[in-house]
């Protein structure tokens, strides 16, 4: 089994710890099976998700991972001997001087430590991007409208000014809209454009433009044919759970929507780690978790593994627990009668092993120790294990600013993500279109004459939608706000779609 398979440890029996039993491996035809890694703080989590992500690295098997401790980066450097390092590889039988690195790309959303991270906002969609503001369901309805008329106008959306400008030409066309699109009201937009200021201050701004992401950069393999790892550096990010959750799913979304069906292959294309995953469940809406359900249970025939890394299972919701078929569990504290009730609910997701109590061992496993598993080579969950977990033999720890600024700066693809694009999209458009019509409004209007003239219609005279929304741009340009968006504007084209 170990030719196509990854070590995780030995295996214990009777509690005697470091009386190593046999190995317990994680089948890699069966990887894409999606898993789970769970536990309390401080029990070994983050190094257990760091030597798996190695593991799969050195089989060939490219990684994307969401760094939120700021502690992963040392996996791009070799390990060095450590006391109660060396005692755990001398307890499983394991070389002492096999330290490497894995061949590391860093990510960063605000270009600090990596490579811009980035999605249009067409790209996102109005389910996330509600999700992402908060929307009720009037609000969410509204920024349907607005990119149904974009694509119906051809108009592209790219970041945010795009959209806030889409909004507003929406709401100055309303009443033309309304026999076509339903009813748009002008407060739910102003709503709307308020809940875009908080996002584009959250960070949010850096995340939407171009160029975008393309996943075959995820997916590469160096010339000793070990997977590049994706570091997303997050420890910064994740102070803004919205904007990284969504991220997350975005990226999750967009393998399953782009790559091609592959079945079941001898290794995963990309195995996908998603630290404190809680996050992306909280406070979601159960359409959008019927959605995440979905992509779940449909992405492993793309190739693609994930693997989500919280403190308890009970964080995942059902739907989504169930389609996690290798599982790591750490131990988990329990001083409460809620932590009691997560133990037990812990311990009856494991086909268990007569020779010990699942739940007493939940309960009082060490740091580094975990119960585990997999599926096997039929597709049937193995009894569960009492393992010792094998560690890195890339760095434990971060690596310091200077090595990871050397990477950034020596990757391949930082001529390629490094510098902004702003090409010609609705931001553009439909201030030209605005220009237009206002030089095309003073050329239709005759000239007065001096003499006899008619005399004024009393009342407010009506206006035409273009003289409508010609004013409402033009008050938005005029602004400090619609001047700071002219400044540095180019445009862009559909991304293939």
């Amino acid at each position: 089994m170990a030719d196509n398979s990854i070590l995780l440890g030995y295996a214990t029996q009777d509690k005697k710890q470091g009386e190593g039993v046999y190995p317990v491996h994680l089948n890699l035809k069966r990887a894409n099976r999606h898993g789970l890694i769970a536990g309390a703080t401080g029990t070994g989590k983050t190094v257990t998700l760091q030597a798996l992500a190695e593991s799969f690295s050195q089989q060939g098997v490219p990684v994307f991972l969401a760094d939120v401790k700021g502690d992963i980066s040392g996996i791009s450097q070799a390990g060095k001997s450590h006391p109660r390092v060396n005692e755990r590889l001398e307890t499983l039988s394991l070389p002492l001087d096999q330290w490497r690195g894995c061949p590391t790309v860093f990510w960063d959303l605000y270009q600090k430590q990596g490579h811009p991270i980035r999605a249009t906002i067409s790209d996102m969609g109005p389910v996330l991007l509600a999700r992402l503001m908060g929307l009720n369901e009037t609000q969410e309805g509204i920024l349907n409208i607005a990119f149904a008329v974009a694509d119906d106008n051809g108009l592209l959306l790219l970041d945010l000014k795009d959209l806030r400008a889409m909004l507003q030409h929406v709401a100055a066309t309303a009443s033309e809209l309304k026999a076509l699109y339903g009813n748009v009201s002008s407060s739910s937009v102003g709503a709307i454009q308020r809940r875009l200021l908080v996002l584009e201050r959250s960070g949010a701004k850096k995340f939407f433009g171009e160029p975008m992401l393309e996943l075959d950069d995820l997916m590469r393999v160096d010339g000793d044919g070990m997977g590049f790892v994706n570091v997303l550096v997050a420890n910064k990010l994740v102070q803004e759970p919205a904007v990284y959750s969504t991220l997350l799913l975005w990226l999750m979304s967009e393998l399953f929507e782009n790559l091609p069906e592959i079945g079941d292959p001898e290794k995963p294309r990309l195995v996908v780690f998603f630290d404190e995953a809680h996050l992306m469940f909280k406070d979601t809406p159960k359409a959008l978790i019927d959605k995440i359900e979905q992509v779940v249970r449909l992405i492993r025939s793309k190739g693609v593994g994930v693997y989500f890394i919280t403190q308890s299972p009970s964080d995942i919701p059902d739907s989504v627990l169930g389609q996690l078929a290798n599982r790591v569990q750490h131990a988990l504290r329990a001083f409460t009668p809620k932590e009691q009730k997560a133990v037990r609910v812990a311990a009856q997701t494991f086909r268990s092993d007569d020779s010990f109590s699942v739940k007493d061992a939940i309960s009082e496993m060490g740091v580094g120790e975990a119960l585990i598993s997999t599926l096997m080579a039929n597709g049937a969950p193995s009894v569960v294990k009492r393992t010792m977990v094998k560690p890195p033999v890339s760095r434990i720890g971060a690596a310091r600013k200077a090595e990871v600024y050397e990477i950034v700066m020596q990757s391949p693809l930082a001529d390629k993500y490094d510098t902004t694009v702003d090409r010609e999209s609705a931001f553009e458009n439909l201030a030209r279109r605005a220009d237009q019509a206002a030089k095309a409004a003073v050329a239709k209007k005759p000239t007065p004459k001096r003499r006899h003239a008619a005399p004024k219609p009393r009342g407010r005279p009506r206006q035409s939608i273009a003289e409508t929304f010609v004013k409402s741009v033009v008050r938005s340009l005029g602004s400090r706000t619609g001047r700071a968006l002219v400044r540095g504007i180019m445009g862009s084209l559909f991304k293939g779609r």
